[in-house]
Order: structure tokens, then C-alpha cells, then sequence
């Protein structure tokens, strides 16, 4: 009895922690992916971690248009601090690669109409070993990011143990709110328990995380790509209806623009994140990307789809013998998105089918090519259509009601 009232007062305290944020997936630019803990600024200046490439960053992302478009997050991830925390305990700015603060940061910032991002740990340190957030700092360290004016934070959970993580993952939301600032909260903690229940809640996440990672750190590679694909479709049916507005699945970073992918796979990440109604963090360098990874990223009629206002993330309804799969998404106003997905490695394959053959049970609708702008068509319930998918590549329409 005395167990189930403790569980039952911790429901009624979480329950009152929705902060009202991210009702769409949240987009933006994350160092994480490209820079990782690069901190010589002596001999790499361009490409360390530091309050110019923050900077810099920001800037391509309102000069190059990227900020009209919904990308107005620039987030900061681990080895921004300094090796120990100040005398009074606070966490601080390493010095030398952030002079003026992280305040000064997000001032920049948000003159330039941007949302900053910070990292944290909850563990003695983080994952590159820099200070943590033990149970006992979880307010102070809220409080001294709402003191920087910072508007997202991502927890994560290197050298925690399950009891630490169980406690100061609620106990952080809380303390969040208690600022009094709004600030979007993304939780690593699935991530670390496994991302699966019974070790996973995801009840309790929904009411206190914005966002959550739910499995391995996504890698600069195609293998990597494929395998958070594979494990968000293994296990569709429990992770698509725990997301919606303000609580969001995280399959991790946008590759596209860096080395690992092709422009086939590029594109086929684009639209697999889209359909997964996941948050677009890309993670490049944005003063060099290419015309063509541009394009991808800056897809209008892509982000539409992602940053459909139902927010249901979508999943895998067929998967041929022939390696084609076949997804969709449910949108507003009765549209749906449509992605056929190639793993072959072969050559371009021609896939017929009808929208019966994929379970839609309503038509017509008129089918425009997400990638080309180009109409495609009226498409009705026995319509046969082809689609022909480059290997490792995608096609992927919007379907509306005529």
C-alpha cells in the first residue's frame, strides 16, 4: 500500500508539468554529429566547440533562409563546460572557448530570432566526462540555465544508474517548470533503460519530456541510418501512439550534408524522419553544405508533412520480398504521406501496386511528388501505378482530397 501511494503521488505531481512547448516537431541545428567533442581551438578554430561556432552557425541559419523555413533552434551538446563547477557550485562556460558566457550566447541568439539549446548529464559526469547533474544539483542547474535565458535542454544519461535516472529525469521537468521559464525538455532516459517496456514508461515520459531519444546515437553511415529505421518499425506499435504535440520520438540527427550518405540515402532519411514525425535537428557544417543537401533539408512541401499539426507519426505498412517497403502518415484535412523505400543495391526497381493493395480504403486523391513539386496525378482505390526507386533511395508523394 505503501508503494502504490508513493506511485500514485508521483502521477499527480508529473501530470501537472505540460509546459505548453513544441507542439510540432522541433527543428533546428545540433553540433553533436559534426563536431562531437572537438575542442582545439588552437589548431582546428573553425571547427571546435566554442561560442564563434555558435555564432557562425546561427547566422547561416537566418542568412541562408533556414530559419524561415522552421529550423530556429541552434543547440549546444557536450564539452561546452568548464572542467569543474564554479566555487558556489554552478556550472560554468569552459573560458577559453566561450569568453562571454553562455547569457552572452543566448542574447546573440535570440536577437537573431533563435531558440538556444544546452546539453546536460544526469551522472557525476557527462559523457565526455565533463560535470554532471547529480540529484542534488537538479535545481540549481535549472535554475542557472533559466538564469542564461536558454529555451531547450537535453538531458542525457551517461554514469547514471537506474534509480538516478528514475528519480532526476521527473525531478529536472519539475524543476524546469519551477523557473518559471519555458524551456523544452529532451530526455535521454529511454535511451539508457532500453527504450522498451516495462523498464521504459512511456506514459510518464509523455507527461514529462518534450521529447525523448529512445535508442543507440545515430553514426555518420547508411548502417547506422538502417538500424534506428529497423528498430522504430520492430517496434512501431508501442512508439506510434506515444507521440503527438509536445511529446515527440527521437530516431537522433539529420546525417544529411556530412560524408556518410549518398544523395540517394540522404533523401531517404529526409523522408523516413518526416514520416516518423521526428524532430529535424540537422547536424553539418551549414558555411560549406552543398546546393544539393540544401535542397533536401529545405524541402517546403517535406517540412508541411513533418510539421503536420495532428502530429501522428507514421509507420511501415508492407514490406515486399523483393526488399521494397512501403510507409505512410496520416495528416490533416484527410491527406496522407506516402513513402516507398528501396533496399535493394542493385539497380532502379519498378514497383507496381494499387492504394488498395496498400490498405487505404478511401479515394481518389491527387498524388504530388514531394521531391520534384511535380503532380503526379488522380490516383483511385484500383488505379495500378509504378513507381521506379533508386537503390537505397525513395519516392515519397502527398496525397490530398481533390
Amino acid at each position: 500500500m505503501k508503494l502504490m501511494v508513493t506511485w500514485l503521488a508521483l502521477v499527480v505531481q508529473v501530470l501537472s508539468l505540460e509546459n505548453g512547448l513544441m507542439r510540432t516537431p522541433p527543428m533546428g541545428w545540433l553540433a553533436w554529429e559534426r563536431y562531437r567533442c572537438n575542442v582545439n581551438c588552437e589548431e582546428d578554430p573553425d571547427n571546435c566547440v566554442s561560442e564563434d561556432l555558435f555564432i557562425e552557425m546561427a547566422d547561416r541559419l537566418v542568412e541562408d533562409g533556414w530559419i524561415d523555413l522552421g529550423y530556429n533552434h541552434i543547440n549546444i551538446d557536450d564539452c561546452w563546460m568548464a572542467c569543474e563547477r564554479d566555487e558556489n557550485g554552478i556550472l560554468v562556460a569552459d573560458p577559453k572557448r566561450f569568453p562571454k558566457g553562455i547569457k552572452y550566447l543566448a542574447d546573440y541568439v535570440h536577437s537573431r530570432g533563435l531558440k538556444l539549446g544546452i546539453y546536460g548529464n544526469m551522472g557525476n559526469k557527462t559523457c565526455m566526462g565533463y560535470p554532471g547533474t547529480t540529484l542534488d544539483k537538479v535545481t540549481l542547474d535549472a535554475q542557472t540555465f533559466a538564469n542564461w535565458t536558454v529555451d531547450m535542454l537535453k538531458l542525457d544519461g551517461c554514469f547514471s544508474s537506474p534509480e538516478d535516472r528514475a528519480q532526476g529525469y521527473p525531478a529536472m521537468a519539475k524543476a524546469l517548470n519551477a523557473t518559471g521559464r519555458p524551456i523544452a525538455y529532451s530526455c535521454s532516459w529511454p535511451a539508457y533503460d532500453g527504450g522498451l517496456p516495462p523498464e521504459v514508461n512511456y506514459t510518464l515520459l509523455k507527461d514529462i519530456c518534450n521529447l525523448w531519444r529512445n535508442y543507440d546515437d545515430i553514426e555518420d553511415s547508411w548502417q547506422s541510418v538502417l538500424s534506428i529505421v529497423d528498430w522504430f518499425t520492430k517496434h512501431q506499435d508501442m512508439l506510434q501512439p506515444v507521440a503527438g504535440p509536445g511529446h515527440w520520438n527521437d530516431p537522433d540527427m539529420l546525417l544529411i550534408g556530412n560524408y556518410g550518405l549518398s544523395f540517394e540515402q540522404a533523401k531517404a532519411q529526409m523522408a523516413l524522419w518526416t514520416i516518423f514525425a521526428a524532430p529535424l535537428f540537422m547536424s553539418t557544417d551549414l558555411r560549406t553544405i552543398s546546393a544539393q543537401n540544401m535542397d533536401i533539408l529545405q524541402n517546403k512541401l517535406m517540412i508541411m508533412i513533418n510539421q503536420d499539426p495532428l502530429g501522428i507519426q507514421g509507420h511501415k505498412i508492407l514490406k515486399t520480398k523483393d526488399n521494397i517497403e512501403v510507409f505512410v502518415r496520416p495528416l490533416s484535412k484527410k491527406a496522407r504521406a506516402l513513402v516507398f523505400f528501396s533496399r535493394r543495391t542493385d539497380m532502379p526497381y519498378r514497383f507496381k501496386t494499387t492504394l488498395r493493395s496498400l490498405s487505404f480504403t478511401e479515394s481518389p486523391y491527387l498524388a504530388l511528388d514531394v521531391f520534384s513539386g511535380e503532380l503526379v496525378g488522380i490516383i483511385n482505390l484500383d488505379s495500378e501505378f509504378t513507381v521506379i526507386i533508386n537503390p537505397s533511395g525513395v519516392i515519397m508523394w502527398y496525397l490530398t482530397v481533390p
